[in-house]
């Protein structure tokens, strides 16, 4: 079914000529099953104020933007635009509204190379403002444009108290208008286009006195009708699940900033965070059976599903241990921080190290990191009971980095727990915590002994991951 919403409201009389055109399409006649129509007009209270100034303008883009949002919700194929001053922002408004927006310039640029050749005369009726906009002249280059030399009667043709934009189609706004039409006429114009969608309302008349006129609203119904719409695909938006923990969340944005080749604000990806550190603790549901978090990560990935997002980034590494559950009720992918870790790992690396985990007690047990890295030949390396304990205290402690420290206590033991794992033969060292990573910020590898141990940070692998899907590399499976 073709699902097609009008906005209504910028010309209220010539909103709904263009839907009752729309209605009266012979194909949508002939098969009325096939078409679903709305039109939405909301209280706007400069409707009836002529384009003078610029305020105007960004009242009409309050406007309409706040209708499209509407008919995007509801999932329509196209939107109608019947309002030529709205489309000098009609860029803007496609760039952040995801249907696509049919433009009425287009369907009168069609309409002319199919029945008038190049060279050829048009008459242009418009308001001052369109006038002056470039939109005229790179539609309709190749032909020549000619317009009326009475300005001022026009304008009060259509806008004045008693013009055709307040209902009077006759009397002596049709007979304004229709003189304009023929100086033009005379003028040699092959034809009349008006580009003010109320003179839609008075073609009939126009054409029963012999003028040679264009009727711009069923022009634009007909295009609409018989054309597929479609919009360049929207830049990259990514989602992050955020506040698990809120620190390494912004760390992590970070990095995808700091990774991502820009030179200016607008070369950067688009982010949408849900800051959610109400979100129950990962490692207490899994090592003592708190309560159960997937319900609360669930909500916040389709928060951001719903916001339009084309990934979804969760920088907490226990959080992991839930995602094969949610993404089976997800549209929008969960890219896997832990699959795209021991990928980097077998690529940089090769399958022949021994890889160290240091992470939550939580991940450990969930043998989330276990699961991934077998499926890539790694064994995996982790702390004994005691050197454990240490990494806890150094993420949880009083002085651990959770409570905001970097140094001290909190960086001393996650080292005692490193070393071990070096002792133990460990040639990586993954920082399997997000958090952890907070307290290397320069360091690449740890020195032990005789021996040296690469560190990896998950959030800083991630980040560069998802800089390159949303350059439109292919996405990894979860």
């Amino acid at each position: 079914m073709e699902k097609i919403a009008v906005i209504g409201g910028l010309g209220t009389l010539s909103g709904g000529d263009l839907l009752l055109k729309l209605l009266k399409n012979k194909e949508v006649l002939k098969n009325q099953s096939k078409y679903y129509f709305s039109f939405e007009q909301q209280p706007y209270k400069k409707m009836d104020v002529p384009l003078y100034h610029e305020n105007d303008i960004k009242s009409r883009k309050f406007y309409a933007f706040s209708i499209c949002k509407n008919f995007e919700q509801k999932e329509f194929s196209k939107i109608l635009l019947p309002c030529f001053a709205s489309h000098s922002f009609l860029n803007e408004l496609q760039e952040e509204v995801s249907l696509p927006i049919v433009n009425m310039f287009e369907a009168l640029s069609h309409y002319l190379k199919l029945n008038y050749k190049k060279g050829s005369k048009i008459g242009i009726l418009t308001s001052d403002f369109v006038k002056n906009l470039p939109l005229i002249t790179t539609y309709f280059e190749d032909y020549e444009l000619v317009f009326p030399q009475n300005q001022t009667a026009l304008m009060d043709a259509i806008y004045g108290t008693h013009g055709i934009k307040n209902g009077y189609l006759d009397g002596l706004p049709l007979e304004y208008i229709y003189e304009e039409c023929n100086q033009l006429l005379q003028a040699d114009c092959d034809v009349i286009l008006p580009c003010i969608t109320e003179l839609s309302l008075i073609t009939n008349q126009l054409w029963k006195r012999g003028i040679s006129i264009i009727d711009v609203n069923q022009i634009y119904a007909d295009y609409a009708l018989s054309t597929s719409a479609s919009i360049s695909a929207p830049p990259f938006k990514l989602g992050i699940v955020g506040g698990v923990g809120p620190t390494a969340t912004v760390d992590f944005m970070n990095k995808v900033i700091l990774n991502t080749p820009a030179h200016k604000d607008q070369d950067h990806i688009k982010m949408i965070v849900d800051q959610n550190p109400q979100i129950p603790d990962r490692t207490a549901n899994l090592i003592h059976n708190e309560t159960d978090p997937t319900i609360a990560l669930f909500s916040t990935c389709k928060r951001l599903e719903a916001a339009g997002v084309n990934a979804i980034a969760i920088p907490c590494n226990t959080a992991h241990a839930y995602v094969k559950a949610i993404q089976s009720h997800l549209k929008t992918p969960i890219i896997n921080m832990l699959s795209v870790t021991a990928s980097h790992i077998l690529e940089n690396f090769g399958n022949n190290v021994a890889v160290g985990l240091l992470a939550t007690s939580g991940t450990v047990a969930s043998r989330v990191y276990h699961h991934v890295l077998n499926e890539f030949g790694f064994d995996v390396l982790i702390p004994d009971e005691t050197h454990q304990d240490l990494v806890m205290e150094s993420i949880y402690g009083k002085e651990g980095v959770k409570a905001g420290f970097v140094t001290g206590n909190a960086k001393n033991n996650i080292l005692q727990a490193a070393n071990y794992l070096i002792t133990q033969g460990a040639d990586i060292l993954i920082l399997g915590c997000t958090e952890l990573p907070l307290l290397f910020p320069l360091e690449k590898e740890l020195d032990h002994q005789t021996k040296t141990a690469k560190l990896i940070d998950p959030t800083l692998i991630l980040a560069k991951e998802i800089i390159t899907l949303s350059k439109g590399s292919p996405q990894l499976s979860n």
